[in-house]
């Protein structure tokens, strides 16, 4: 079955523009546009896309706004979301992220890593364009103090979060390690009950806070 997206833009050349990148991809479907963010947050309630794709910068809710109506902490059935801007500023990233955003992309990134970031998306993963993931996680890694884990991380576990912390795929990760593909959803989902994280990136940013990788 097609991944079913929802894109919203205000300006309506780049909303077209970008409904049609995806549309073009074999198994992506363009199911919904919107032109603001709470346009976004009623259509992505009543049609239920796999992956909502949403400017920052939109009239009546933000994107960062609409990010949280949909898969904020408080959603009790999240959904996956995207946020794109032309703006490679570092609290909009932090911001989206923290409002539950699986993936972070500049309009300049062309097709292959738009394409990339909602199939990512959709497949539970997160994708943050690579000239600001490092910056990202350096930046804030000191901000807050990490949380503690709920019980010791096993040695596989170690190897798992430092490979996801380092950018790789699942497929990457299983590759690397020599471990089966399930064996690594299985521990990625074992880390983020113990640390209380609700995604890769959050799983990186707590690597980075503890000083896992530099």
């Amino acid at each position: 079955m097609s991944l079913r997206v929802l894109v919203a833009d205000d300006q309506e050349i780049v909303r077209t523009g970008l409904a049609m990148i995806l549309g073009a991809q074999e198994g992506i479907e363009v199911v919904a546009t919107a032109v603001d963010g709470q346009d976004a947050v009623e259509q992505a309630r009543a049609l239920r896309p796999d992956v909502c794709l949403l400017d920052i910068r939109m009239p009546r809710l933000n994107g960062i706004e609409a990010t949280r109506a949909l898969a904020g902490p408080d959603v009790p059935d999240p959904m996956a979301v995207v946020v794109v801007t032309t703006f490679d500023l570092d609290e909009y990233v932090y911001g989206a992220l923290l409002a539950g955003a699986r993936g972070f992309l500049l309009k300049d990134c062309g097709p292959e890593l738009l394409t990339h970031a909602v199939r990512a998306a959709a497949d539970g993963g997160s994708l943050i364009a690579p000239s600001v993931t490092t910056r990202l996680l350096r930046t804030y890694a000191d901000r807050d103090a990490p949380s503690q884990p709920t019980s010791p991380l096993t040695e596989r576990e170690e190897q798992v979060l430092v490979a996801v912390a380092r950018g790789l795929t699942n497929h990457e990760v299983a590759a690397e390690l020599y471990i089966s593909l399930s064996t690594v959803k299985t521990h990625l989902g074992a880390l983020m009950m113990k640390l209380g994280a609700r995604n890769r990136v959050e799983l990186a940013l707590w690597a980075y806070q503890t000083r896992r990788l530099d």
